[in-house]
């Protein structure tokens, strides 16, 4: 039983890895490199941003938006992410750093490049209900996952996280473990590498991110008052869904 909620919940850490890839922003071919046209081609570009947010949220939501949509508003909400941090990184990230804390329920993810190759580059809703809170206002941050049956938590990983506000980084350890909401188990960094490689569900890299003593870790693309999205260092996109707003 402890192996399996063990390998359940390895996919929340599997995203640990190598440098993210992002698909390169492509021009539309509407908007022509003219200066009389500026206008209305950031006016079609903030529409499109604004279609994406509505589409994830709708996503979040219901669960019935077609994947390869949701995987397509991702990439367009983190393209967007990547050019307005350019004109002020301070600012956004501090508007990223003071949405976070809260409890966000893991709604959709891709998954690490390695996991879409195994599964024919198939991604889809996740399954399991899994909640992952942030806590930005203690000293440390405070990072906790879990898996639940309802309301009841089947496994729970807890640990301390830091922000790097010039990359929109958050990187987190895990050094507890609890079952059934009855047994805590101290944890390294090393056996979290250990367990997910093990079991099929985490990247071969993490244990080598592990042993150079790095941590895990998500660059943050948006969070607000319903969603949040962010990339996992092994290249995974993920959509969460705030829990104050979920009806489950």
């Amino acid at each position: 039983m402890m192996a399996f909620l063990l390998q359940l919940f390895i996919t929340l850490l599997a995203w640990r890895g190598s440098d993210a890839f992002v698909a390169p922003s492509r021009p539309s071919p509407n908007c022509m490199p003219r200066s009389r046209e500026l206008t209305v081609c950031n006016s079609q570009a903030t529409a499109g941003i604004e279609e994406s947010k509505q589409l994830l949220l709708r996503a979040a939501t219901t669960k019935e938006e077609n994947p390869s949509d949701v995987l397509e508003a991702l990439e367009s909400i983190e393209r967007d992410c990547r050019s307005r941090f350019k004109e002020d990184p301070a600012k956004f990230s501090e508007d990223i750093l003071n949405n976070i804390s809260g409890d966000w329920r893991l709604i959709f993810t891709t998954g690490t490049k390695e996991q879409q190759e195994r599964r024919g580059g198939r991604i889809n809703y996740f399954s399991p209900k899994a909640v992952q809170s942030f806590r930005a206002d203690t000293t440390p941050k405070q990072i906790e996952n879990g898996i639940y049956v309802g309301d009841f938590p089947l496994v729970k990983f807890s640990g301390d996280w830091e922000w790097n506000e010039r990359v929109r980084k958050l990187e987190f350890d895990f050094d507890k473990i609890q079952l059934l909401g009855l047994i805590s188990i101290n944890l390294g960094r090393k056996e979290v590498a250990q367990i997910g490689s093990a079991s099929g569900l985490g990247s071969k890299n993490n244990e080598k991110l592990a042993a150079e003593g790095k941590k895990a870790f998500f660059t943050w693309i948006s969070a607000d008052d319903n969603i949040a999205t962010a990339r996992g260092g092994g290249g995974g996109l993920a959509l969460w869904k705030r829990v104050e707003n979920d009806p489950e």
